[in-house]
């Protein structure tokens, strides 16, 4: 079957947050709205039929996940990562960044110092702090194309921390960490005696040329330390779909881990979610996801040339994951605040300023490019009448 990515699927008063959102988020509704980290791509077809086969049972009762749901993950995750798991070292979660926040709870207590590398998912920190804990920003380094880790400041940094947060693919700059740096993370993060908790959200959505390295298998420390949590969610197009896992290989952690989700109440999905993430994860899922990620990468393509070409002082940091974009503003000369105010008020763009993902962001703002190619093209028109007024 090939797909229409192409497609306008309308999203106004729909309750969309993409949508709904607006007004809170830039003061005005009379933006194009490439903010929120879904696509504007229709949810496929056989997540949609899961959806309509469960409601055809009459009563939305609770549900559990038989084995099959696990078995489908552990097919999923050796096929695409070479990742050998099996069902026992995998629970259900209700959401990723519900993931990091029992893990917090299972493992550190109010005043325990948790690490996040900056510029990072906006959570990362918000989390920590919202539970009492203290955050240790450990800063990334710019590179002329990219970021990367500073393992010295890391080394530093990660002593008396409890607990390290790891972005693997990272968001907001899409890298796709290496074997070799993973393997420096871990035998840190190993000596110091600290947990990591690794975002695998994007995994699945890799572009080509690229690879996904799991956290968890760059070593024997790796392994013995790591917690990593996947979705179907954002690949798939749909976190209105709470459906998260975790994957856990060290005998104890996983027992004090699950025993908490478990205690708490977290390990039941909702009604639909096993279903969907079972029909995500089949052949024919892998083949929807192969041809929105050729999607995907021609609409980066398109942007890249297209910044060049219009807006040359705007120079995009290419991820190589994911649908979002951050681009790098600095040389526009403006404050944070009026690079905002450019993007909002005078190309009437709504994007994810870079100041959400730590002061390190500041000059920088994020494009999702996970919409119809006329609707990238539309913001490229209105971004460019902006730059040219400068």
């Amino acid at each position: 079957m090939v797909y229409n990515f192409d497609e306008q699927v309308r999203r106004e008063h729909t309750d969309c947050f993409k949508y709904e959102g607006l007004m809170d988020l830039c003061g005005r509704t009379d933006v194009l709205p490439l903010w929120v980290a879904d696509m504007d791509f229709r949810t496929p077809p056989f997540v949609m039929n899961a959806i309509a086969r469960r409601m055809q049972q009459g009563i939305l009762g609770y549900t559990c996940g038989m084995p099959s749901y696990k078995e489908a993950i552990c097919r999923w995750v050796k096929r695409l990562h070479n990742m050998d798991v099996s069902p026992e070292m995998v629970s259900y979660v209700p959401g990723v960044v519900s993931g990091i926040f029992l893990a917090l709870q299972t493992f550190t207590e109010k005043g325990d110092k948790v690490l996040i590398q900056q510029p990072v998912y906006h959570p990362f920190h918000l989390v920590p702090e919202a539970t009492g804990r203290i955050v240790v920003q450990n800063a990334l380094r710019r590179t002329a194309d990219s970021f990367e880790m500073d393992f010295e400041a890391l080394e530093r940094d990660i002593q008396g921390c409890k607990l390290m947060v790891l972005c693997n693919p990272h968001n907001p700059a899409g890298i796709c960490w290496s074997r070799e740096t993973l393997q420096r993370v871990a035998a840190i993060c190993a000596k110091a005696g600290a947990i990591v908790v690794s975002d695998e959200i994007h995994c699945d959505m890799v572009l080509p040329g690229h690879e996904h390295v799991p956290f968890a298998t760059v070593s024997e420390e790796a392994r013995r330390i790591a917690i990593t949590l996947q979705a179907p969610s954002k690949t798939f197009n749909m976190p209105g779909i709470v459906c998260s896992h975790a994957i856990v290989f060290n005998d104890s952690l996983r027992r004090a881990y699950f025993t908490y989700i478990e205690g708490t109440d977290q390990d039941l999905g909702n009604v639909f979610a096993y279903d969907c993430a079972r029909a995500c994860y089949t052949d024919e899922g892998n083949e929807w996801r192969q041809q929105m990620l050729a999607y995907v990468q021609g609409n980066i393509d398109y942007l890249q040339q297209a910044l060049s070409e219009c807006c040359p002082k705007i120079r995009m940091i290419r991820p190589e994951a994911s649908f979002l974009v951050f681009l790098d503003c600095r040389e526009l000369g403006l404050t944070h605040p009026q690079l905002e105010d450019f993007f909002v008020n005078k190309a009437r763009l709504a994007l994810n300023s870079g100041a959400m993902f730590g002061t390190l962001g500041e000059g920088y703002m994020r494009l999702n490019v996970g919409c119809p190619r006329s609707t990238l093209q539309q913001a490229v028109k209105q971004l460019e009448e902006a730059y040219k007024e400068l």
